[in-house]
């Protein structure tokens, strides 16, 4: 039977909301699973890149030249220490992303260049840029799903109605299977009220399903990235390590179900 390769665009345009470390993390657990993962940077500060131990300044191929069709995905993945493949970036993806404003079929060349390497991979996760740009809505024309990682803070939903009516504009125009897996929390600490009261609020106002279990607040997280490792490799018995390896099975059977 045919792999079926499922994309996951991990999207807010509010940053500082662990997009990155939801990426590295759940990417690590799902291949602890045995799972063939794929990673994509699109965001120009290569966060991602940089916390899987790449230095973006060294790279020659990225995912701005797949972008631009001078060159193939395959041509620019590599291998990280964690074991996932990498699609890296650099700043060059600024330069590539204004070059795309005029260009033909600009949302769609993310999926375009994904289809072709998709077969050797079970999961694609993409880590989008804190904005709603080219780039995040290419990133969510190449997936069937979105994630949102959102810390439980009041200020830090306010922007969610944003990012749905994108999902909604992406549906409507250019990706109309792509779905909502739902809002993961981050930075939480179940202690307080409250954390307890924003998760409501996001149920009540925008109806989202809340990814559980809730990724706790610490300090392990801010320092995996300094060794290019994620934090299941860094702090492996963590409590935030058990609870991405919790989320990533929980993905893995719902797709089992399907």
């Amino acid at each position: 039977m045919a792999t079926v390769t499922t994309t996951i665009a991990v999207a807010n345009q509010k940053g500082g909301v662990a997009k990155t470390t939801t990426v590295v993390s759940l990417g690590a657990a799902l291949t602890e699973l045995k799972q063939r993962v794929l990673l994509v940077d699109v965001d120009p500060q290569g966060s991602l890149t940089f916390s899987l131990g790449i230095d973006p300044e060294d790279l020659e191929v990225t995912v701005a030249e797949v972008l631009l069709g001078t060159r193939q995905a395959e041509d620019a993945i590599v291998i990280t220490d964690d074991g996932m493949h990498l699609l890296p970036a650099n700043i060059t993806l600024t330069q590539a992303e204004e070059s795309l404003v005029g260009r033909t079929g600009r949302e769609q060349r993310l999926r375009v260049a994904l289809d072709k390497v998709a077969d050797d991979y079970d999961w694609i996760l993409i880590d989008c840029p804190p904005t709603l740009g080219i780039l995040t809505v290419g990133a969510l024309s190449a997936s069937q799903q979105v994630l949102i990682p959102l810390q439980a803070e009041t200020l830090s939903h306010r922007g969610v109605g944003q990012l749905l009516d994108t999902i909604h504009d992406v549906r409507q125009f250019i990706n109309p299977s792509l779905e909502i897996m739902g809002v993961l929390p981050t930075m939480y600490d179940g202690r307080t009220k409250h954390a307890q009261n924003v998760l409501a609020a996001i149920r009540e106002t925008y109806e989202l399903p809340v990814v559980t279990p809730p990724i706790p607040k610490t300090i392990r997280f801010a320092e995996a990235p300094a060794i290019g490792r994620s934090v299941l490799a860094t702090a492996r018995t963590h409590k935030g390590a058990e609870a991405y390896r919790q989320v990533a099975a929980g993905m893995l059977a719902g797709n089992k179900k399907k």
